[in-house]
C-alpha cells in the first residue's frame, strides 16, 4: 500500500502540493444506489410527491455539491469544474445514481464525483421520507478515474 499522501513527514494531516503538477484533463464517475418501496418509485415516475419533481430536485443537489466539495471535505482542493452530471436510472428496487465530473486543472475530480453522488441520494431521501421510512443509501463507489494530458 502506497504512503497516506494527506499527512506530512511527521504524521499529521497536511494539504497535497499540486502546484508542481500539470494541468491535464481529468474525469470521474461514481455511483450509488437508493432502495425505496415500489409506491414510492411510482410517485417519483408520476410526479406525484407534494414536495415537486424529486430527481429535478436532487440533480440540481448533486451538482450544487460537487461545486462545494472543497467546503465540504477539509484537505479537497478548490477545482474549476468544467462539467457535472448526475444521472437516475430507476430499477425494481430503487434508483441508480451515477455521476460525471470533469475538470482541466492539476488535480482529480474524484470528491467532487462522490459527493455529488451522496447528496443526489440523501436530496432523493429527504424528498421521500414522507411516504417511505424505509429506504436505504447504499454502494456509493468510484466507477473510474481518468487524467488525459492536454495538447
Amino acid at each position: 500500500m502506497s504512503s497516506l499522501t494527506h499527512l506530512d513527514e511527521s504524521g499529521q494531516a497536511s494539504m497535497v502540493d499540486v502546484s508542481s503538477k500539470v494541468p491535464c484533463l481529468r474525469e470521474a464517475s461514481a455511483a450509488g444506489h437508493i432502495r425505496m418501496q415500489p409506491e414510492t418509485l411510482r410517485l417519483i415516475q408520476d410526479n406525484g410527491l407534494k414536495k415537486g419533481d424529486v430527481l429535478a430536485v436532487a440533480r440540481i443537489a448533486g451538482i450544487q455539491a460537487a461545486k462545494q466539495t472543497q467546503h465540504l471535505i477539509p484537505l479537497c482542493h478548490q477545482i474549476p469544474l468544467s462539467k457535472v452530471a448526475v444521472d437516475f436510472q430507476i430499477e425494481a428496487t430503487g434508483i441508480a445514481i451515477t455521476t460525471l465530473v470533469k475538470t482541466t486543472a492539476a488535480t482529480g475530480v474524484e470528491m467532487e464525483a462522490l459527493t455529488a453522488v451522496s447528496v443526489a441520494a440523501l436530496t432523493l431521501y429527504d424528498m421521500c421520507k414522507a411516504v417511505d421510512k424505509t429506504m436505504e443509501i447504499s454502494d456509493i463507489r468510484l466507477l473510474s478515474k481518468t487524467k488525459t494530458p492536454l495538447p
